[in-house]
């Protein structure tokens, strides 16, 4: 119920609690309690559209249940259907546990057998060259795709609006690639999470370049940028090509201090030309500042697209001719001619 005096209707902690720490603290409280996983499970329920990314989150949402059915105390044996009958001395407890070992085994299977499709999808792409979009979430990944590939992909300022892959062939100038849109990542990521999104992880595995996408008007992006790195470590101990693409230019603001005001100077008070200067410098790869929503420096993030998947091509293919004769008449003033094609 909620607290009258200060309009409470819900305490959220910003990590994992257990079911013991839940229940007691619900109890001194008297009030519904959220965990940091509990609501970005329910977040992701909210967001999936596609049957892969409904499966993937439900999985997840049992697994997380599991270890919490005494508080989440729930007749689940209605869904087995009325024939269903207990075992001898069996409680309802170990009923809805058994209810949802199965579901759990159920929904693994399923996600075997997407898993497997992927997997033969991935292969019939052929030579093509593979870069995904990486990067926190709603960073505006899904905004880009649609701006490189001509696509209409959905795209909203909210977290976690894309929750499956997509992949949709890109031709730049004359060279064509895949590009994938991937789901965004988050700090302190649920392990039912890491475990259930596998599709993302492959595809940022067998991904050949790795396009990091960057929030730079977002005061902790620079927090956000260590959270993607760490988790691309975690999923691929191989290093990649990257392009990194500050987005949301357009977005970006700061406070410049006074002449006479000697307090110390904070991340308001860093221009955006400084920060160019300052990450150009600091990266050990290719970056670029954009605005997607706006289109701008567009074209120049297509050439520098380009030249990274000529080279990743030539080197992969060096005895192959393929596209050879395209990369040598390609005219640097067609950079900005791209078509998407739906895979």
């Amino acid at each position: 119920e909620e607290d009258e005096e200060n309009h409470i209707g819900v305490v959220i902690f910003d990590d994992e609690l257990s079911a013991r720490q839940i229940r007691n603290i619900e109890k001194q409280l008297d009030m519904p309690i959220l965990d940091r996983t509990s609501l970005i499970l329910e977040i992701f329920a909210m967001r999936a559209q596609t049957a892969n990314a409904k499966t993937q989150v439900e999985l997840a949402q049992y697994e997380y249940m599991l270890p919490r059915l005494t508080r989440l105390w729930t007749h689940l044996d209605r869904q087995r259907g009325g024939g269903y009958m207990r075992g001898p001395g069996e409680t309802q407890l170990e009923t809805d546990r058994r209810i949802i070992l199965d579901k759990i085994s159920l929904l693994k299977k399923e996600l075997e057998a997407i898993d497997k499709q992927k997997t033969v999808q991935r292969k019939n792409r052929g030579k093509l060259v593979r870069a995904a979009l990486v990067g926190y979430t709603n960073v505006g990944k899904s905004t880009l795709m649609n701006v490189l590939s001509k696509s209409d992909i959905f795209a909203e300022d909210k977290l976690f609006a894309t929750l499956d892959t997509t992949v949709r062939k890109v031709v730049v100038g004359n060279l064509p690639f895949l590009m994938t849109d991937t789901v965004g990542f988050i700090r302190k990521l649920p392990t039912h999470l890491v475990e259930s999104f596998k599709s993302t992880l492959d595809e940022v595995r067998e991904a050949d370049l790795l396009i990091h996408v960057v929030d730079i008007s977002h005061p902790g992006f620079e927090e956000q940028i260590e959270i993607v790195e760490k988790t691309l470590f975690d999923i691929d101990k191989n290093p990649k090509p990257t392009i990194i693409v500050f987005n949301k230019i357009d977005a970006f603001s700061y406070t410049p201090k006074d002449e006479d005001d000697l307090t110390p100077e904070t991340k308001q008070n860093v221009s955006l030309e400084v920060l160019k200067k300052t990450w150009m410098s600091k990266l050990n790869a290719d970056c670029i500042f954009i605005s997607a929503r706006e289109n701008e420096n567009i074209d120049e993030l297509r050439k520098l697209i380009y030249e990274k998947v000529k080279d990743i091509h030539i080197t992969r293919f060096p005895y192959n001719d393929f596209l050879f004769h395209d990369y040598e008449g390609y005219d640097p003033e067609d950079y900005g001619q791209t078509e998407g094609l739906e895979e």
